[in-house]
């Protein structure tokens, strides 16, 4: 299979910080975006940003810039269907989703998440947190997607399909399982409080 393309999933309101771009928060001297980005990058064969509004506000990035096509901020469902149908324009099989304000996460997502798909039907995945107790809870924005599937997301989207782990179990997604140390490696900022505590954390992990 070729490699995936890289798709950053920042078409949110962002209600719970006011709004704005929460990815253009400061964190380490560098915005959440480029904590994103500088994990993403090496993983994939390129990358594009899935936002809406005016794009020319991410010109500095050097992105792609691709918006919802179902409208009404239909969720992160409407952000990976826009993935998939511009990847089918780059003539590429899969992408693999990230989102905007997650800066810690796995350096090694792809091939997990690529792991996780073999033998399935459909090369589709999603990744998942576990704890030192076993439990283990679902990271639906950090995924593996299938551009084959892209027209019966877009049929599930018309139908008022939101919840995105109701679409992946009906075609049986694999699961990529990352255990949390420290942090919650999908640890993601909606929250004053919560930057506070990511550039806790980010000064923590460059002492």
């Amino acid at each position: 299979m070729k490699q995936p393309l890289g798709v950053i999933l920042a078409g949110g309101l962002a209600t719970r910080m006011g709004g704005g771009d929460k990815g253009r928060l400061e964190l380490s001297g560098q915005s959440i975006l480029d904590h994103v980005l500088a994990r993403l990058q090496p993983q994939v064969a390129t990358v594009a940003l899935n936002a809406n509004g005016d794009p020319a506000r991410f010109a500095d990035l050097g992105l792609p810039v691709i918006a919802d096509s179902v409208e009404g901020y239909a969720g992160p469902l409407a952000g990976v269907l826009a993935g998939l149908d511009w990847a089918a324009t780059q003539g590429a099989d899969t992408i693999v989703t990230a989102a905007a304000d997650t800066p810690f996460f796995p350096c090694d997502l792809v091939p997990q998440l690529l792991l996780a798909a073999e033998d399935r039907r459909y090369p589709l995945a999603l990744s998942a947190s576990q704890g030192a107790d076993g439990k283990v809870w679902r990271q639906p924005t950090f995924g593996l997607w299938p551009v084959a599937l892209r027209h019966d997301l877009r049929a599930a989207l018309d139908d008022g399909l939101r919840k995105v782990v109701l679409w992946t179990d009906k075609h049986e997604a694999g699961q990529a399982v990352f255990p949390v140390s420290d942090i919650d490696p999908f640890f993601n900022v909606n929250t004053p409080e919560e930057l506070q505590t990511a550039r806790r954390l980010a000064g923590e992990q460059t002492r």
